[in-house]
């Protein structure tokens, strides 16, 4: 089945950068969430990216304004109905993906792929909403997925050899590299690696052993990372760390993947990063 036209599900930051890339790629669009607000505020964040790009001369006007006018929003999902892939976007809440996922698996044709955006989730749980199991996949973009070269795509237990390879090709259209995650484990390949090393930089600072700028200054010297642990998570968002830490404890039954308390301290007091003057650098 060719793909021309991509629904998306979720306009906060990465549902907009999906749907962004896609636009950009020649791909029609139909970007859904449930407030109209959050569907324009996206469409206005992606032409704001995208005049930085015509301002380096990566793009001309003409491509910006094209590519914006291939997106489409909606506050309906029965608007997806005619879409020949879908990709959830929305926030890291098992039970709101799985209820995204049986809509989707109402109103979509029986041999469009749905992928989920997740970062650590299990994509057989997810699937298992559907009754279509084998065509549902894991399509993990990395922030900014305008600019981020990787893309997860990840098996469920059901996931077929047909929805993996559609899902890699429709990646590589993209202009992303796309490595197969052959089993459904907790936080893929990237996260599986870096979640631990988030918890062990807090750990150092919690325990006195170094202060955040040191720490981040010793992974970025030390193992020519472009961003510290802190940094990253500051951008990123602390409640998402924190929530991945809790997910693998809970998957794996090990304390020790757990979120330590001043990540817990910090999203009860709100201090959630993502550039908003909160997280470990805020003043």
């Amino acid at each position: 089945m060719g793909v021309r036209k991509i629904g998306v599900v979720g306009a906060g930051a990465m549902g907009t950068g999906i749907a962004n890339v896609a636009a950009m790629n020649g791909y029609e669009v139909v970007l859904r969430d449930i407030e109209m607000s959050y569907v324009e505020r996206s469409i206005n964040n992606m032409g704001k990216f995208m005049a930085r790009s015509v301002e380096k001369g990566k793009i001309s006007e003409e491509q910006r304004q094209a590519a914006l006018n291939r997106v489409k929003g909606t506050i309906s999902i029965e608007d997806l109905a005619d879409a020949d892939f879908v990709i959830e976007a929305v926030i890291e809440d098992l039970d709101l993906k799985k209820e995204v996922f049986k809509a989707l698996d109402k109103i979509c044709r029986p041999e469009v792929v749905l992928a989920t955006n997740t970062s650590s989730m299990s994509i057989t749980s997810i699937a298992a909403s559907t009754n279509q199991p084998d065509k549902v996949c894991g399509m993990h973009f990395f922030n900014p997925a305008q600019i981020m070269r990787l893309v997860e795509v990840i098996r469920g237990l059901q996931t077929s050899d047909e929805t993996v390879a559609t899902a890699k090709a429709l990646a590589e259209s993209f202009g992303k590299k796309a490595i197969e995650v052959k089993k459904d484990s907790p936080g893929f390949v990237v996260n599986r690696i870096l979640v631990p090393q988030f918890v062990e930089a807090v750990r150092l600072l919690q325990e006195g052993v170094a202060s955040v700028e040191d720490i981040d200054t010793a992974v970025k010297l030390g193992l020519n990372y472009p961003m510290g642990p802190f940094e990253l998570m500051d951008f990123t968002g602390i409640d998402i760390a924190y929530f991945v830490m809790e997910y693998f404890a809970d998957e794996f039954r090990d304390g020790h993947y757990g979120a330590p308390q001043i990540i817990k301290q910090m999203v009860r007091a709100g201090r959630l990063g993502k550039k908003t003057g909160g997280g470990f650098y805020s003043k």
